[in-house]
């Protein structure tokens, strides 16, 4: 086994990894209020100002947006953007990573094919 590149990201990254994966699944809609930071937090064993961190990064790409006092939303649109962005990042950055590493193990890429039709 190959050591993991999960843990050199660091942990605010993952949170808003979290995030986003959650409104690209449809757990949170466009227009929908997102978890407290204390809340999200607490669920996720994580420090309330990581939590904070990893939510002002989502703001800063424009993919929440925020109603003083009232909370975190996602924002209009934000699904399909966030979609390319995702898109992007995982054909420019995981997928070369990904492809060493099956052709590190000698895997034969319609092998993965087969596996996922059956």
């Amino acid at each position: 086994m190959t050591p993991s590149d999960s843990a050199d990201i660091p942990v605010y990254i993952r949170l808003r990894g979290l995030l986003a994966a959650a409104i690209l699944e449809g757990r949170y809609a466009e227009g929908d209020q997102l978890p407290s930071v204390r809340a999200f937090a607490a669920d996720h064993g994580a420090n309330p100002l990581t939590v904070a961190k990893a939510y002002q990064a989502l703001q800063d790409d424009g993919f929440v947006s925020v109603r003083r006092g009232v909370g975190m939303f996602v924002a209009e649109g934000a699904v399909n953007r966030l979609r390319l962005q995702e898109r992007d990042t995982f054909l420019t950055k995981v997928w070369p990573r990904m492809r060493a590493h099956i052709e590190r193990l000698g895997i034969d890429p319609a092998e993965l094919v087969a596996r996922e039709s059956a």
